[in-house]
């Protein structure tokens, strides 16, 4: 279980992004955190994922205070972060990078499966360098494998739709029903796409640095899709007229 209370963090000798936020995410549980863009969405999940340290608050993970972990100890307690966008790897095939993720090496038929469920041929792939000759895509989708490689307790994607097409998203989509269904850990995404948070069993809303809505998916989608409407039709049809 993921419990974050009195969470805040400013650039440093600037602005205040994260203000004071709480809330619980369920062992086991797709949850999605949305939001309009510079609400603190990213800032969250870097502080979750030990790569930002916090000005204030706490984070707990499975019972331990891990709020002054770094990054490399969380990651040991079992969390993973996708990066929004992914760090290239000069000198180490995607191969590699999946077996140093999974810790050890991997058969030929799990590394297939691996890159299948980012929609990546493995035989076109798996020994191709992370350099630059890949896309700012293909980089995104083998990243996103190296996450499920490591079969974390925790895993943080953030916004995984960015860059990837859309056969690759709806494999996507796929993936993470799957890894909900067999329940091998928490998955915190943050996304805009309405098919991801169609999926969450929990979404979790922030704005301007705080938490505005949290809850089961059936309860906070459809308010959530109501504020959108309002907002795009700020006027009443007889105001209109």
């Amino acid at each position: 279980m993921l419990k974050i209370e009195h969470l805040a963090w400013s650039i440093p000798g600037g602005e205040e992004i994260i203000k004071d936020i709480d809330f619980t995410a369920s062992e086991g549980k797709l949850i999605v955190v949305t939001g309009p863009n510079g609400g603190g969405k990213t800032s969250l999940a870097k502080l979750i994922a030990g790569i930002e340290t916090p000005s204030n608050g706490k984070i707990f993970f499975q019972g331990e205070d891990i709020t002054g972990l770094d990054v490399t100890q969380r990651a040991r307690n079992g969390i993973a972060y996708a990066f929004q966008q992914p760090v290239r790897f000069k000198g180490l095939t995607v191969r590699d990078l999946l077996e140093l993720a999974a810790g050890g090496k991997l058969p030929e038929e799990e590394l297939c499966g691996l890159l299948g469920q980012v929609g990546l041929c493995a035989n076109e792939y798996i020994d191709r360098e992370m350099n630059a000759s890949l896309s700012g895509g293909e980089s995104k989708r083998i990243e996103i494998a190296t996450v499920l490689a490591r079969k974390a307790k925790l895993s943080i994607f953030d916004e995984p739709e960015a860059g990837i097409d859309l056969w690759s998203f709806s494999r996507l989509v796929e993936t993470f029903q799957t890894l909900r269904r067999q329940g091998t850990g928490t998955l915190l995404v943050i996304s805009h796409q309405e098919r991801i948070l169609s999926i969450a069993d929990e979404v979790i809303v922030i704005a301007e640095g705080r938490v505005r809505m949290a809850g089961p998916r059936e309860e906070v989608l459809p308010q959530l899709m109501a504020d959108e409407r309002t907002a795009r039709c700020p006027l009443g049809k007889e105001e209109m007229a």
